[in-house]
């Protein structure tokens, strides 16, 4: 088993965070107004961030094993809030936006359904709290 730190450290009298992990660049994480001076990503967005960006590359990893040229892949990942306390999300949306000159729906949809069900880690843990859905389309 290998462990992963970060940590958060509040740099202003709000609610600014400086985030960090191993030896990578720090990141703001703020809140908007008023409690914080909206001037870094909040909690939830990088959340989204790590979801779109651990299921992106998992697809693009499951897909070129399956030897198909991929040349790029944007994952947008849109979250509706809960109306009641925790206002986590309710639902997530996915929508995967691959080039590839070969890629078939075949393809595509099994390297979605095994980054769902056993490759993405984020995702693994989310699923059973948040609904997520998926659409996507390839760009040749």
């Amino acid at each position: 088993m290998s462990n992963i730190m970060a940590s958060a450290t509040l740099i202003n009298q709000k609610l600014m965070f400086e985030g960090k992990a191993a030896d990578n660049p720090s990141i703001i994480i703020d809140y908007i107004p008023p409690l914080g001076d909206g001037e870094g990503y909040m909690p939830l967005q990088l959340l989204l961030i790590s979801l779109a960006s651990c299921s992106g590359s998992t697809v693009v990893t499951l897909l070129r094993k399956m030897r198909k040229d991929v040349s790029g892949i944007k994952v947008i990942a849109n979250g509706a809030r809960r109306d009641e306390h925790p206002l986590g999300f309710k639902t997530i949306q996915l929508d995967l936006i691959i080039q590839s000159k070969d890629i078939d729906e075949t393809s595509i949809q099994k390297a979605i359904q095994l980054s769902e069900q056993t490759y993405c880690p984020v995702w693994a843990m989310l699923k059973n709290n948040v609904e997520i859905k998926t659409t996507y389309s390839i760009n040749k």
